[in-house]
């Protein structure tokens, strides 16, 4: 099994990194930076394309979407979420994604079973929308909907596509106050990646394994 996993280089990305090479996968894991990391900066096009072509004879059987930010965590309505910070989280946690599973659609398309994980979160439900962090919230919901309506284009091509919560996880992003630890949301993940199929494509679910609300 061949796994690509974006933003590998810390938290849930490298704790998925290693339980899948601890059960003998082969994994392309990117970063932006690092010489043990493929070289991928999702938000700049030329970045894709190089990574695309590096990869171009090469199966996969998962592609999975981790990169993210959440740099308005904390803002307030008064004076904070600047138009520069929506267009970066937007670049990273939408076009990013977008623009690499457009481009590793050939990697896919040469395998049996492909399929492609997309973290969204809770933040993204349109019927759990308690207010603030509207960057993240935003751009969550919108890479959501763009999972879900992939998810339709992709299915007679034999892609499947899952959308996943991948919890409160103790990183740098969630906080040392969250639920879970970064080895439990990864194991979750990976065991609801094995699950998903062209039954279940489309599907919003939590690391846990229950659909979550839209």
């Amino acid at each position: 099994m061949q796994v690509l996993i974006t933003g590998a280089n810390r938290g849930i990305g490298a704790a998925m990194d290693a339980g899948y090479r601890a059960r003998g996968a082969s994994v392309l894991a990117t970063a932006r930076s690092g010489a043990e990391y493929l070289p991928l900066d999702v938000t700049d096009p030329a970045s894709v394309t190089a990574l695309a072509e590096r990869l171009e004879s090469q199966p996969l059987d998962l592609l999975v979407c981790n990169a993210g930010v959440y740099l308005d965590k904390g803002h307030t309505l008064a004076d904070g979420y600047p138009p520069e910070m929506w267009a970066q989280s937007f670049a990273v946690n939408v076009t990013g994604v977008f623009l690499t599973i457009q481009a590793l659609l050939p990697n896919l398309q040469m395998t049996a079973a492909p399929k492609i994980a997309i973290i969204s979160s809770q933040m993204a439900s349109d019927e759990r929308a308690p207010g603030g962090s509207y960057i993240y919230r935003s751009s969550k919901a919108a890479v959501l909907n763009l999972g879900r309506n992939l998810a339709v284009d992709l299915k007679g091509l034999g892609i499947a596509v899952g959308i996943y919560h991948p919890g409160w996880v103790q990183t740098d992003m969630g906080g040392s106050a969250a639920d879970i630890t970064v080895d439990e949301a990864a194991s979750g993940l990976i065991a609801r990646f094995d699950d998903l199929s062209l039954d279940t494509t489309g599907c919003f679910k939590t690391w846990d394994g229950r659909d979550h609300p839209f």
